[in-house]
């Protein structure tokens, strides 16, 4: 049985394999000048007919030319041929649109000039028919009848003009009789011999009525303009006729399964067993056409006119094929496009070879296109003939190769649901194939888009059902399961995770350790996952243990976690690697990822006492872990162990019990030397982790650390390294300096090296900078700073060395922390300014001197009053400073009244950081000591308001230090400021309040502060005995 030339996957594909991009063009611009001509033709109102034959000729001639630029054998004057088929087809379409429309008028004379010119024009082209060789149909018979048949035709086709009357009438007649005989020329190719239907020719002249339609469709563009089509399976069928027989005389339509009665007529089956159903007697049964009464109800297969049908139905189904592909080329409106759809639709129901047919046609690149057309109705019915066509695993083949799954992607988010269901049915079909399936997923957005339509069956449950169908297929390609995750969707990686062979397990746990995943997808796959992972971290594979680490790691980084770690037995698990665990006498190297769990898990906050880490009953705080990790820090572990194995030190030092026995094991181990060794490791990761656990560790073994660090070469300087901006502190910077602020102030050896090494300048330098960028600085740049203004504080507890007094005087620390209360946004910075305040003011009383007086015979000696100057024999005045009673300045004395500083520390009370009140406080109190004259001390701060200051600070804060501190100014104020100072305190209504609640619950020494301040105010009776107390 004879078939149709396959045409390539895709017409652009083949030409340019074979170089016929020229040829393409070319034709493509032929088809464009006939649907223009065929148009032009449709609107003729004079010689209708014969222009309606014409535009047959056009519209067969169609597919031989797309015949000729997709067969595999093109000939090689193929594009001779359609070079000539081109000048013929712009002659007709040249004289076709000069000929006048409608019902105007025309000459007789001009009107025969322009069918003659018309009638030769199809005759040339009749012609170029005639030149395409018989190689080119491959042997296909029918096609090259089909061909030659049409060049005799329209070589032989006349163009006769009839007078006006003549046409009139024709046109009557036309309308009169619809039903009027078309005879065919065409060779009769059938075994069988047969007769042309008159009752079908109608189908026969569909083209002539699509020509009609064509015509008002392009002059009305409103809602009753008429269709292109009604069928293009009819337009196909003018290619090869329809015979009488192939129709049932009951249905009308083309048997499927013609049977013989004993009459000699055929039926369709089932139709005639329906007719006999419905005769009331079986002995009335009668033949439907003649009226014979029947003996017997016997069906005879026709086998012969069967066949017949079969082989037509072939035939007209390639036919069809190519017609319904050229109306996709064209696509001149939505209905055309629609019908071809809906035949294409219906051929590949007919059998599957028809789809392999359909893609072989060059059908899929058309389709491609009309995924993005602007009609909802064309592209769901685009999608229903490819998921048809998907069907065919070589039709998937050939679809992969072709669409682009990115547009499919795009339609999941169209606005109508037609479209989003019919694209969720086509994906469902294309993810069957593994190739395509790993297709969808790779592309951009496709695996989320599928999710988020998954989890929404509240709002869309049949295209959540297909969402669900489309990712189970796609999780069997494991890159997918991939990416499943990364979007949201873990079910398939734990899945294979927990139930996969091992080679499937060690992926699955690899790509755990690759995905970022958020928090709540963290504890979710902790739940699941880590049974399964703590018994492949004990497996004897090396591979599969290293993809469940590098799992747990990423786990166990999500703190929540922890929890759900330690219940699942892995602190065990992990020690045991740590410490112990061999395989074949041979320590697994798996210490780095243990320790990074561990470390993982104690950063959450568990209590590490109770982690038992063997069944010697030995815990993570138990000095077996300690000298564990002591020893592996003291043996040059790699780096990244050493990071781990600070980090767990850390932990452990945040309890005073586990504290006590880090400090003890370091003492006795003296793996102080081997931690500040590790300050000039040039990883930094690794340095800044020591420098953290010597500043938890510097209460403990602060002046150890000190000696070490001055016995370590490059050390301690390198821990101030200037940064020449603002913006590029580093945290190594920064931590450094906080070392250096938070080991034991009063070291004098360390703060001797420091000011050997001239640091001071460049810690000054560098304050400056830090205040000048502003928000501009690096985020590390206040904790910078708060650690270098802790090293200048180091230094005003030590100014009984000269060295330092000299420091501080040439530098003027006064003033440099008189102006950091207030240029600063740092708690920290304000605290620790007020501790050097405090201690600079403790030694104004060793440092203020009265001034020396030269007495000579001529000016007798004069007692100075308080606070007034001294003249000399020259009128030089020096003033005295009414609190130190001697000659005082900022610079060399520290004199917090000449630095102004008062008034500062004063404005810090009503801070909300209880540190930095306290500390305030400290500073004032030096200005009421005893060394000091209290009386004009009390004065000067009554002046500024002081004692409202403190009342609101005791008030506001609850701390014992800075009750006490507070209760101690008071109490002064009490004694010396007299009844005014008595009666601002007492006018408080709020103190009293609190003066009892520190009676009642504070410790021993403020509570005996508060019981004195009470009977001040009378608010307790006075007792015989006097109760001593100190600050």
């Amino acid at each position: 049985m004879n078939k149709l030339p396959k045409a390539g996957l895709n017409i652009l594909l083949f030409l340019q394999v074979n170089g016929n991009s020229s040829l393409a063009s070319l034709a493509g611009s032929l088809l464009v000048s006939i649907s223009e001509v065929m148009e032009s033709v449709a609107c003729m109102e004079v010689e209708q007919e014969k222009f309606m034959d014409i535009g047959c000729y056009f519209y067969r001639i169609s597919p031989v030319i797309m015949e000729l630029q997709t067969t595999e054998n093109t000939p090689k004057n193929a594009k001779e041929i359609l070079t000539s088929l081109s000048q013929s087809i712009n002659l007709a379409k040249e004289h076709v649109e000069s000929c006048p429309k409608w019902k105007q008028p025309v000459a007789d004379v001009e009107l025969r000039s322009i069918t003659a010119q018309v009638e030769r024009a199809v005759k040339d082209m009749g012609e170029c028919l005639c030149l395409i060789p018989s190689s080119t149909f491959e042997g296909e018979e029918y096609v090259e009848v089909a061909v030659r048949s049409l060049s005799e035709e329209m070589q032989n086709f006349h163009f006769e003009v009839r007078q006006p009357q003549q046409l009139e009438s024709q046109m009557i007649s036309a309308v009169e009789q619809p039903k009027k005989e078309f005879m065919k020329t065409d060779s009769d190719l059938y075994s069988v011999t047969v007769e042309v239907s008159t009752e079908n020719s109608q189908v026969l002249s569909m083209p002539i009525e699509i020509l009609k339609r064509t015509s008002q469709n392009s002059q009305r563009k409103s809602g009753n303009a008429r269709r292109y089509l009604t069928e293009l399976s009819q337009v196909a069928q003018y290619l090869e006729p329809l015979y009488e027989t192939f129709f049932c005389p009951l249905t009308k339509e083309i048997m499927d399964d013609p049977v013989t009665i004993e009459t000699g007529i055929t039926y369709e089956r089932k139709a005639i067993i329906e007719w006999f159903e419905l005769s009331e007697s079986p002995d009335d049964i009668c033949c439907p056409i003649t009226g014979k009464k029947l003996t017997s109800r016997v069906l005879s297969t026709n086998v012969a006119l069967k066949t017949t049908i079969d082989e037509w139905k072939e035939r007209n189904e390639a036919a069809r094929i190519k017609v319904a592909r050229a109306a996709l080329s064209l696509a001149s409106s939505d209905s055309m496009v629609k019908e071809a759809l809906r035949d294409l639709h219906r051929i590949c129901q007919a059998k599957p070879f028809n789809k392999i047919q359909v893609c072989d046609a060059g059908v899929l690149p058309l389709l491609a296109k009309f995924l993005e057309y602007k009609d909802g109705s064309v592209r769901c019915a685009t999608l229903e003939l490819l998921r048809q066509l998907a069907e065919e695993d070589e039709a998937k083949d050939m679809i992969s190769q072709i669409l682009d799954i990115s547009t499919l992607i795009k339609m999941l988010s169209s606005s109508l649901q037609a479209v989003r269901h019919a694209t969720l049915i086509f994906l469902l079909e294309l993810s069957r194939s593994q190739v395509l399936g790993e297709k969808i997923g790779s592309a951009a957005g496709a695996i989320l888009m599928l999710i988020r339509i998954r989890y929404n069956h509240n709002t869309d449950p049949f295209a959540s059902e297909k969402a669900h169908e489309i990712l189970k297929n796609l999780g069997k390609c494991p890159d997918n399961i991939k990416r499943m995750a990364e979007s949201g969707c873990l079910e398939p990686l734990l899945n294979h995770l927990i139930e996969g062979s091992e080679e499937m397990q060690m992926e699955m746990a690899s790509y755990l350790g690759e995905v970022v995943l958020g928090h709540d997808s963290k504890t979710y796959v902790a739940e699941r996952a880590s049974p399964c992972l703590i018994k492949m971290v004990q497996s004897g594979n090396s591979l599969v243990r290293r993809a469940a680490f590098q799992a747990l790691a990423e786990i166990s980084s999500y703190h929540p976690n922890a929890r759900i770690l330690v219940e699942a037995g892995i602190v065990h698990i992990m020690a045991d690697e740590m410490f112990t665990r061999t395989i074949y006498n041979e320590p697994m190297n798996s210490k780095k990822e243990a320790a990074a769990i561990l470390a993982n898990i104690l950063e959450s906050g568990v209590d590490h006492g109770g982690l038992q880490v063997n069944t010697h009953g030995h815990t993570m705080s138990s000095d077996y872990v300690v000298y564990g990790i002591i020893y592996m820090l003291k043996n040059s572990s790699p780096d990244e162990l050493n990071i781990n194995l600070i980090r767990i030190l850390m932990c452990l030092s945040e309890s005073p019990k586990s504290t006590t026995t880090v400090v003890s094991v370091i003492k006795e181990t003296e793996a102080s030397y081997t931690l500040v060794e590790l300050l000039n490791n040039p990883h930094e990761e690794l340095s800044v982790a020591a420098i953290k656990l010597l500043i938890k560790l510097s209460p403990y073994i602060g002046h150890t650390l000190a000696e070490r660090l001055c016995r370590t070469r490059g050390l301690p300087e390198n821990l101030i390294e200037i940064p020449t901006q603002p913006n590029h502190i580093t945290e190594k910077q920064a931590v450094s300096a906080k070392l250096l602020a938070k080991i034991p102030h009063q070291n004098l050896t360390l703060n001797l090296v420091l000011l050997n090494k001239n640091v001071v300048p460049g810690i000054l330098q560098t304050i400056n900078l830090i205040q000048r960028s502003g928000t501009r600085s690096s985020r590390y740049a206040n904790a910078y700073l708060e650690g270098l203004v802790g090293i200048l504080v180091r230094f005003t507890t030590t100014l009984y060395e000269t060295q330092i007094l000299f420091l501080a005087r040439t530098h003027n620390f006064t003033q440099v922390f008189t102006e950091l209360l207030v240029k600063t946004s740092s708690d920290e910075v304000q605290r620790l300014s007020a501790i050097g305040l405090e201690n600079l003011s403790s030694e104004s009383t060793h440092l203020s001197k009265p001034p020396q007086i030269k007495k000579t015979k001529f000016v007798k000696l004069l007692y100075l009053p308080k606070s007034l100057s001294v003249g000399s024999s020259k009128s030089k005045n020096i003033l005295l400073c009414p609190v130190h009673r001697g000659v005082c300045s900022s610079e060399s004395t520290f004199c917090l009244v000449h630095a102004k500083a008062v008034e500062r520390l004063l404005a810090c009370l009503d801070h909300e950081n209880a540190g930095v009140v306290e500390a305030a406080l400290a500073a004032i109190c030096t200005l009421l000591d005893d060394k000091v004259d209290v009386d004009s001390s009390v004065s000067l701060l009554g002046e500024a308001h002081a004692i409202k200051h403190v009342l609101n600070a005791v008030k506001e804060h609850k701390q014992e230090g800075l009750w006490q501190k507070s209760f101690w100014v008071i109490d002064k104020f009490l004694l010396k400021g007299g009844d005014k100072s008595a009666s601002d305190i007492s006018q408080d209504r709020l103190f009293p309040a609190t003066l009892i609640s520190a009676f009642h619950h504070g410790d021993g020494n403020t509570r005996q502060m508060a019981e004195k301040i009470l009977r001040h105010l009378n608010k307790m009776p006075n007792v015989s005995t006097t109760n001593y107390y100190t600050l």
